[in-house]
């Protein structure tokens, strides 16, 4: 019994590692044009979709000859009597049976290994793994542009549409081919004008789908797009959760999501309209071609010139034909759907990145922190018709290896990107970020940003366990770094004492999306030691302690200082007591460099820092710091 289940088995595993479900390619983008981009993956799958296509073709061959075999039987039953049929026709009726029994189960046995167990899983995660591995590798800037779920849905959508389509037309659409063809042959090998009749019909049904099916195509693009939008507004809603419940008490989300379902069901209307009038210009077709054949093979009955088996195998045909012409006529409105649907998702899939590597990037090593901004300009893409309307405008700044600087400045001064240029997150658009006498952009992103360690106001936590959020910061960790790492920032032990609703504790407990499970307290501490634990040679704290209550920010401010010792940090705050007793603070205004010193002298000055300064009595300075 184990030796037949070990063959059964390998037969499954073979038909399984047809397609490798995560091979690629070195294509950076993928097609934008939808057939393109259906004809790439297919070329990647050669073999189960030859294989899909033959047998289609099988198929429809099978169809026709059970058709014409059933006739045939007829007129040996008129023929002969009950007697001696056996002895006479039993080679004719074995082979009947071997046509039904065997071939027909072959056939169809064949195609559902094809399709379900080599195409289905396979091909559709190979296409969703391909786009994936290309969205990720877009800028921070895409991402800003778009709902995260309608991008997850593209992904998602675009790998069963492609198979969906490649399939339907190899396996329903061939195999009706294929049935047509031999079944017009044997209708005009009875009667020419039966087959006259065929060719007419088949001229109507072209007029049909060349008249009605564009509308029918643009309506399922347009439904397509506006269920990607839908579901975006819902993620949108669900993942904002909190600021829906305590702003939203007008049921504003109510509006704006009903407004989405309202657009979806005046697309889905457009498209339900184009398949009814469609289906009816079928029926009326087929019903004038099944009526016109009829009289004709009853007609040659009557005259002699054909048999009861032919007339019962013509009939037989031109009713499985009404039956597989309305199937197709639907199938090709799934074609449609899935061909807009593919348009649909290669306008995200299918996007150069505005940000790439160079296509001679070095790979940095660990830097040393030098870090210059050489005139540079940045206006996050828009046109600035005069210097002050730049985010960033002409900064020079030079911020020496273990040098510590604190960007100061109102809200809208650029001080946090600044930070994101350093990360390369975007381009700058005139002038260099230096990093090491390097400029970034001949670096690779990868290398590029593992130079430096990032905590912001957003603590970017996942859905995952704790452990997994701190290990983030350095994969492969043992379990003693994340615990050490963890207790340098403060988070051991309220993670010890957290659970979630599966009943995971400690490390192993899961965050909740975005983290929304802890407190903003917890969620910042749990981004520090991550920070801590990636150890990284440059340090971008954006409001990193801004979360916290002032007990917890100076235990952690005392490994936080120990940490920077020999590094390269750009400190970004609003709570300046957070940021004095850095080595350089540098005040920004308007995207430009308006002061720079110590706290001490920049006080002394009665400048925009003394301003900011004033504004924020009883600030927070640890001993420590104030010693220093």
């Amino acid at each position: 019994m184990s030796e037949a289940n070990g063959k059964r088995d390998r037969i499954w595993s073979w038909a399984e590692r047809l397609i490798d479900p995560f091979s690629d390619t070195g294509r950076e983008v993928l097609p934008r044009e939808a057939l393109r981009f259906i004809l790439f993956f297919a070329n990647q799958a050669k073999f189960p979709f030859v294989m899909l296509l033959v047998i289609g073709g099988l198929s429809g061959a099978v169809e026709a000859g059970t058709y014409w075999a059933i006739g045939w039987l007829i007129d040996i039953l008129d023929a002969t009597s009950p007697a001696a049929l056996i002895e006479d026709y039993w080679p004719h009726l074995t082979a009947l049976l071997v046509l039904v029994l065997v071939l027909r189960a072959a056939v169809v046995i064949a195609a559902a290994v094809v399709e379900q167990q080599i195409i289905a899983p396979h091909f559709f995660q190979l296409v969703r793994w391909q786009a994936f591995r290309r969205v990720i590798e877009q800028p921070y800037e895409f991402y800003q542009n778009d709902f995260a779920g309608r991008i997850a849905t593209k992904i998602l959508q675009g790998g069963e549409a492609t198979g969906d389509f490649i399939v339907s037309s190899l396996q329903t659409m061939w195999s009706f081919f294929t049935f047509l063809v031999l079944a017009v042959t044997i209708l005009t090998a009875l009667d020419p004008v039966m087959g006259l009749v065929m060719v007419v019909w088949l001229a109507a049904y072209g007029v049909t789908a060349w008249k009605l099916l564009p509308p029918l195509r643009a309506a399922g693009r347009k439904t397509a797009d506006e269920r990607s939008i839908l579901n975006g507004r819902l993620v949108d809603a669900f993942t904002n959760i909190m600021a829906v419940k305590l702003f939203d008490s007008g049921r504003r989300e109510h509006a704006f999501v009903r407004d989405g379902m309202e657009r979806f069901l005046q697309a889905v209307r457009k498209l339900t309209r184009a398949i009814t009038k469609v289906r009816a210009a079928v029926a009326i077709i087929n019903g004038l071609m099944i009526a016109a054949v009829g009289i004709l093979v009853v007609r040659g009955w009557m005259a002699g010139g054909t048999s009861t088996g032919e007339v019962a195998a013509v009939m037989g045909l031109c009713l499985r034909l009404n039956q597989m012409s309305g199937y197709v006529m639907f199938n090709i409105n799934g074609l449609i759907r899935n061909f807009a649907t593919v348009q649909d998702a290669t306008g995200t899939i299918s996007v150069e990145p505005a940000i790439r590597d160079a296509a001679d990037a070095r790979t940095m090593e660990r830097a040393s922190g030098d870090i210059v901004f050489d005139n540079v300009t940045f206006n996050y893409g828009k046109d600035a018709h005069t210097q002050a309307d730049r985010v960033i405008a002409n900064l020079d700044l030079h911020i020496q290896p273990g040098e510590r600087v604190a960007l100061v400045g109102p809200s809208g001064a650029g001080k946090t990107t600044i930070a994101n240029l350093a990360l390369r997150l975007f381009d700058v658009e005139s002038g260099r970020v230096l990093l090491d006498g390097n400029d970034i952009r001949t670096l690779t992103q990868g290398s590029l940003r593992q130079q430096f360690g990032v905590v912001s106001q957003d603590p970017m936590l996942m859905h995952r366990s704790i452990r997994d959020n701190i290990a983030y910061g350095k994969p492969g960790s043992s379990e003693d770094e994340i615990i050490e790492a963890a207790k340098r920032a403060s988070a051991h032990e309220f993670i010890m004492g957290v659970a979630d609703q599966r009943g995971r504790k400690g490390y192993d407990a899961h965050v909740g999306e975005r983290g929304v499970k802890l407190s903003g307290g917890q969620r910042q501490r749990i981004a520090i030691a991550r920070m801590m634990l990636k150890n990284a040679p440059i340090l971008i704290l954006d409001e990193a302690t801004s979360a916290l209550d002032s007990e917890i920010e100076a235990a952690i401010q005392e490994n936080l200082f120990t940490m920077m010792e020999g590094k390269t940090v750009i400190a970004v705050a609003h709570r300046l007591s957070t940021i004095a007793a850095l080595d350089r603070l540098v005040v920004l205004d308007e995207g430009r460099i308006v002061e720079e010193g110590r706290h001490d002298q920049l006080l002394a000055r009665g400048g925009l820092y003394a301003q900011l300064w004033k504004r924020q009595s009883g600030g927070f300075l640890p001993s420590r710091l104030a010693a220093e």
